[in-house]
């Protein structure tokens, strides 16, 4: 832990559960010596925005990440505003506790709880209804599966379940503040040690219980919140638990849906094609049964200024025996690219725009493109 004193120069940009400061440090040493400036993100909820005079104030910060150079929490954190302290909290039902036992532990009201106006409901409650359940290793394909969806049928109520393999507090995430904001999401559930949500869950399974049986949810996307965690292996990458949530899906009888990890642009080999963390995910963690979307992108049409799909299936096709105990739903993304251009939010996986790794997106939206499709065909066959 490297602690840091500072003084606020400046109130940058403000989204729900965040705020972003400019801070100028007043001891410590190199690389982070007095004097310097770093941004620092305040969580609203757990140390308060230093109000209307916050440029001036004191805070305290740990910044280990930011001197390490890290893109997963490369941020100063603030920890305290001293001098402002939020007044404490009013009396409300709710004794689950999440990030438990760091000092910035988050007392809050599950949707499971006994104390939950929801308890009775998801006391009794056992399945999905075979709701679909998109599953995603990284955080950057939710607006994208959320194009696909909004492309079949943009009045599908979506519920967003995050995890806790990236940011715990899912006030980190601008995407989902804006996804939620324009109404692409039309509820969050944090699960696990996350927190923030509208709704906050247990575990995964009482998450997704609670998109359907409390959000009213039409189908559910899950994923980790930014700033995975991964080692250059097989199993030590955060994003291994999508596995564990496709067979949450499955095991509450859903209709589990794998969204792949894709590229056609990552300098690693390990990534290009399907990912080798969908293989191991997939392709391992994930025993039961699911709907593998595999994209097809010969002979689709993109803009000139995307980077080329070219030879892109082949390869995809000698990865497939790892993931044949799945059902495999091959998929064109035949008018997805425009769908992806609609986006609310800027599109970018490991500093990738749309442009520049097309396959990467795509390959979400055809995911939840499906996922809708599915939706659609229950309501058919109910009816």
């Amino acid at each position: 832990m490297i602690w840091r004193n500072g003084v606020v120069l400046a109130r940058g940009a403000a989204w729900v559960g965040a705020v972003e400061l400019e801070v100028e440090l007043t001891d410590g040493a190199p690389p982070l010596g007095a004097g310097t400036r770093v941004r620092a993100l305040a969580y609203t909820a757990l140390v308060g925005d230093g109000g209307t005079d916050v440029v001036g104030q004191r805070v305290i910060l740990t910044a280990a990440a930011l001197a390490r150079g890290l893109g997963t929490g490369g941020l100063a954190m603030v920890v305290a505003f001293p001098d402002s302290l939020p007044a404490d909290p009013p009396p409300a039902p709710g004794h689950i506790v999440k990030a438990r036992y760091t000092p910035t532990q988050y007392l809050t009201l599950g949707v499971d709880e006994q104390e939950s106006p929801h308890h009775r409901v998801l006391a009794t409650a056992e399945h999905l209804g075979g709701m679909p359940v998109v599953v995603a290793d990284l955080h950057s394909a939710v607006p994208a599966i959320l194009a696909g969806v909004r492309a079949v049928d943009p009045a599908l109520r979506v519920a967003y379940v995050h995890t806790d393999g990236g940011a715990l507090p899912i006030w980190f995430s601008r995407t989902v503040a804006a996804l939620r904001a324009t109404g692409w999401i039309g509820a969050t559930i944090t699960t696990g040690q996350s927190f923030g949500g509208d709704l906050e869950a247990v575990t995964v399974h009482s998450g997704l219980l609670a998109a359907r049986h409390v959000a009213g949810a039409d189908l559910a996307v899950v994923a980790q919140g930014p700033g995975n965690l991964g080692t250059g292996t097989p199993w030590g990458f955060s994003g291994v638990a999508c596995g564990e949530a496709l067979n949450a899906a499955a095991v509450l009888a859903g209709a589990p849906v794998a969204a792949l990890r894709v590229s056609g642009a990552d300098a690693r080999p390990r990534h290009r094609g399907i990912s080798h963390h969908s293989l191991t995910a997939v392709g391992r963690v994930a025993t039961a049964r699911a709907s593998v979307v595999v994209p097809r992108f010969d002979g689709v049409d993109l803009p000139a200024e995307a980077a080329p799909t070219a030879g892109l299936d082949e390869l995809i096709d000698s990865q497939l025996p790892a993931l044949a105990h799945h059902h495999l739903r091959h998929e064109r993304v035949d008018g997805l690219y425009d769908a992806l251009l609609a986006s609310p939010v800027r599109l970018s996986t490991m500093g990738r725009s749309l442009a520049q790794d097309p396959a990467a997106f795509l390959a979400a939206a055809a995911a939840g493109r499906f996922a809708a499709r599915l939706v659609r065909d229950q309501e058919s066959g109910a009816s």
